[in-house]
């Protein structure tokens, strides 16, 4: 479940995602990796991020290590291992916001990872969990031990027993070594592909020996999958948590992927070469196996559910002030004292590298930093060789609220492109507009994208403040209406309010129970 890019060649970076191997992130969708593709086809060079924050800069960790006890310790961890999480780790952090940093919720899951660990078939094995600070509902694992989780899973979760029943997944992929087993499938696969178009004339038929090799590792990956799953799960009973947790958490994930998205949950038609199963199946799965677990143990085991929300109480949602603030359709940011909106249909979604956004007719927009210098001219900047495809008579200059800019268009590779550098100050920024299919409503919403551009004023970056989880108590006469009232303005908060409780779509709260309201500061 992680986001594309992260891993580095020959290395497998297993996770518990909803969506295609290539896009899996907060909401699995696919639309996300059409971004990136359409985006990274229209770039020359470099990208450069908000604020002029490098990716591989250093980012000190904070983690939770779970060791075992001496007499545990008895096979030794392959090296190999050991290597590939140490490589990768500082570029998870980097991609991930680095560390999050929050003694409770840290205490909430050494805990979990505690009695898990000795519950595990590796009880020996050491374990490093880091949280990371990213508002994306990932989690994920390396080779060696090392586990992630992200501050906006915490979130999402309702009780101790839905991370554990995380953890366990994550677990279950590094004893088993699917990383490895996967990373030498692709590898057998990238050598047959190359056999096929080396040897086979025919470009039929060589087109169907390569969808039925990328249709093997889909499915071998998804096999991965569901036996996590379901190691995981005899893994949480074992270790005395509820194994229904699993399968609820799942659920969560693809309701608050609908709800992203303001879509139906998936329906169960997977991609054929998805890497990941669709969540019907595993849901369905993963109660299975909940209930034959119930049986054999003869009890539902701990939910631990008061003292997981004591423990979240306070925790970041949303967006960290240093990357800037999505609220609704608006993207602002403090520090660099800048905002602009998107136009109705299209969902915002701030990442460390850059701000995008997609909508339903497959339009992707990139907002993020230019490398121009103070006094550089802006077309010379358009035409410095970034930019594949660029038509030279589409350059026009103007101005934006005040501002110098200059926008073109170019064409790539089936995409159409819309593209504005805009000057701020000392800095430059630039809005990168794809799509398959140009028409001119995706020439109006570049146009009405790039008009909202303007500075913040004083005011507006003082009341800027990162939102929070909330922890209160249902009273006599609350209603989901009722409490979602009270939350800071988001969209659809009704909806977002059952989401997060685990409550149905027209579930109402219980009296005395404890539920999560998101608020400003």
């Amino acid at each position: 479940m992680t986001k594309g890019g992260l891993s580095g060649p020959g290395t497998t970076v297993m996770g518990m995602g909803l969506g295609r191997d290539d896009s899996r992130t907060t909401t699995g969708r696919p639309a996300r990796a059409g971004v990136a593709l359409a985006l990274a086809m229209l770039l020359g060079g470099c990208v450069a991020g908000l604020g002029g924050r490098s990716i591989d800069e250093a980012v000190q960790a904070n983690q939770l290590a779970a060791t075992p006890s001496p007499a545990q310790r008895s096979p030794e961890v392959d090296a190999r291992e050991v290597a590939i999480a140490e490589r990768e780790h500082p570029k998870i952090l980097a991609s991930f916001g680095g560390t999050y940093e929050d003694q409770e919720a840290e205490v909430a899951i050494a805990r979990a990872v505690g009695r898990l660990v000795r519950a595990s078939d590796e009880p020996w094995r050491s374990y490093r969990v880091t949280i990371l600070n990213s508002p994306a509902i990932n989690a994920f694992a390396l080779p060696g031990g090392y586990v992630y989780v992200t501050r906006g899973l915490l979130a999402l979760a309702n009780d101790t027993s839905e991370v554990a029943a995380v953890i366990a997944h994550e677990m279950a992929h590094v004893t088993a070594r699917h990383a490895f087993a996967r990373a030498e499938r692709a590898e057998a696969a990238a050598v047959a592909s190359r056999v096929v178009q080396d040897v086979v004339q025919d470009p039929a038929v060589a087109r169907l020996a390569l969808a039925s090799t990328q249709l093997s590792l889909a499915r071998f990956s998804q096999i991965q999958e569901l036996d996590a799953d379901a190691v995981g799960i005899r893994t949480l009973t074992k270790a005395g948590y509820d194994p229904f947790a699993a399968a609820r958490f799942l659920t969560s994930m693809a309701r608050f992927a609908a709800y992203k998205t303001a879509s139906p949950m998936d329906d169960g038609s997977a991609d054929f070469l998805s890497s990941h199963p669709s969540t019907p199946e595993r849901i369905v799965q993963a109660n299975t196996a909940a209930e034959a677990a119930v049986r054999t143990a003869g009890t539902a085991g701990d939910r631990d559910q008061d003292a997981y929300l004591r423990r979240v109480d306070g925790l970041m949602f949303g967006d960290d002030p240093v990357e800037g603030f999505v609220r609704g359709r608006e993207f602002l940011h403090a520090k660099l004292g800048l905002a602009f909106a998107v136009p109705a249909g299209f969902n915002l979604e701030n990442t460390a590298r850059a701000v995008l956004a997609t909508d339903r007719n497959g339009t992707a927009m990139r907002f993020d930093g230019a490398d121009v210098k103070k006094g550089d001219d802006l077309i010379d900047y358009l035409t410095s060789g970034w930019i594949n495809g660029l038509d030279p008579g589409s350059i026009q200059t103007l101005s934006i609220n005040g501002m110098p800019a200059a926008i073109a268009s170019a064409a790539a590779r089936g995409y159409s492109y819309r593209v504005a550098v805009v000057r701020f100050g000392d800095q430059t920024f630039r809005f990168l507009f794809a799509t398959r299919a140009e028409t001119p409503a995706f020439d109006r919403a570049f146009r009405q994208t790039i008009a909202t551009f303007r500075p913040l004023g004083p005011g507006e970056q003082s009341r800027l403040q990162p939102l929070r989880i909330r922890v209160t108590t249902v009273q006599p006469g609350d209603t989901a209406e009722s409490l979602a009232s009270r939350m800071a303005p988001v969209d659809r908060p009704v909806d977002l309010f059952r989401v997060f409780n685990g409550l149905g779509p027209r579930e109402q709260p219980v009296v005395g129970r404890k539920v999560k309201l998101i608020t400003d500061g």
